[in-house]
């Protein structure tokens, strides 16, 4: 089944271009120092357009799932109710998303918990030679690829500052609070997969509702820890520790030698910790969406095809340059790539690219 979608490893895929290559991404700053629900204004007063063909796509598959339109009555009735029960600040942005673009509040929170509701994606963190290289790849895939094109357009970068100084940098979607994948430049690079487990998201949001409100949203957590965390071990700890509403994996990487894990957690616990090692030999970990010590599901396997690359690569030959190489070999690359990112926590880079898949492409 694989064999007309697996590629030899890509060479010379950067700087990117070709027809996997759809374009570089728009960078945006956030001042953290303005009110909450101004925050986010200009932004999406210019992707405003692209926010409500978005919100369209999710209605439609809404509607898909529950032909009557009952689910989306039940997002305008009960979602916009949620919305003060969400931790400051991220009640007052979304709210003041709703207001700027003119979508109604309750889709707007529909669209900011989606990875509880659906996700998924491809994540290395490697260490060149001199320890200098700390990488991450992101990719969202959604149930529909429908959805996947729509989110094309609202991929932005953004820069969080505060007193005109960057806390930190981020690729997200406009209009979504949370993050998915991020910098503090100098520190830690962050970001998250989703992880399938009958214990999922829905759960967590059904207690929500009914009002038990122990554990955390899942993109709220990562951007709490990029904004507040001050050090790579900070940010493991709070990963590992804080209770969730959905399971999770959660890849970090740090400045040092051996700062480089999966963080693998069911909504109350870390299961698992997979840290970069040199003395076994363990110079980058990679996810994907599958627990790293079970076999991935067989229609469903980039671990392989990327683990093949990574060690024909090499630890000496490791570079934002190969690292894109990687990730452009399909099926790592698929039809469901939204964006890759490139971070480089040494010299604090983050780089984005909006990809395309040609035919023939894995559809996921």
């Amino acid at each position: 089944i694989y064999s007309q979608y697996t590629e030899d490893c890509r060479t010379g895929m950067y700087p990117p271009n070709g027809p996997t290559f759809r374009g570089a991404v728009s960078w945006y700053t956030v001042d953290l120092n303005l009110p909450p629900s101004k925050r986010w204004t200009a932004l999406i007063t210019e992707k405003k357009a692209d926010l409500v063909n978005m919100i369209q796509a999710i209605r439609d598959l809404a509607n898909a799932f529950v032909p009557s339109g009952r689910l989306i009555e039940l997002v305008d009735i009960t979602l916009p109710l949620m919305v003060d029960t969400l931790p400051h600040p991220f009640s007052d942005e979304i709210k003041g998303i709703a207001a700027v673009s003119g979508i109604p509040l309750g889709e707007v929170v529909l669209f900011n918990i989606f990875y509880e509701v659906f996700t998924v994606c491809t994540s290395i963190v490697a260490e060149d030679d001199k320890v200098k290289m700390i990488l991450h790849h992101w990719d969202v895939k959604n149930k529909s690829w429908i959805i996947s094109e729509k989110l094309k357009p609202l991929v932005v970068n953004l820069d969080f500052k505060r007193n005109n100084q960057t806390v930190f940098k981020s690729t997200n979607f406009a209009g979504y609070v949370g993050m998915l994948t991020g910098i503090k430049p100098h520190i830690f690079t962050l970001t998250m997969n989703e992880r399938f487990s009958l214990d999922g998201g829905y759960i967590g949001i059904l207690e929500w509702i009914l009002g038990k409100r122990d554990g955390m949203w899942m993109s709220f957590l990562t951007r709490s820890v990029l904004e507040n965390a001050n050090s790579y071990e900070e940010a493991k700890t709070r990963l590992a520790q804080t209770k969730l509403l959905a399971p999770a994996y959660f890849i970090l990487g740090g400045n040092q030698t051996g700062q480089g894990c999966i963080i693998t957690r069911s909504r109350l616990l870390s299961i698992d910790l997979l840290e970069i090692d040199q003395k076994l030999g363990r110079w980058f970990v990679l996810e994907t969406n599958y627990d790293h010590w079970e076999e991935p599901l067989f229609l469903d396997d980039r671990r392989t095809p990327a683990m093949k690359c990574m060690n024909q690569t090499t630890q000496k030959g490791i570079s934002l340059k190969t690292m894109y190489d990687v990730l452009s070999t399909k099926p790592v690359l698929n039809k469901l790539t939204t964006y890759t990112t490139l971070m480089q926590v040494s010299e604090g880079k983050l780089e984005s690219y909006i990809r395309d898949c040609p035919n023939p492409c894995m559809p996921w």
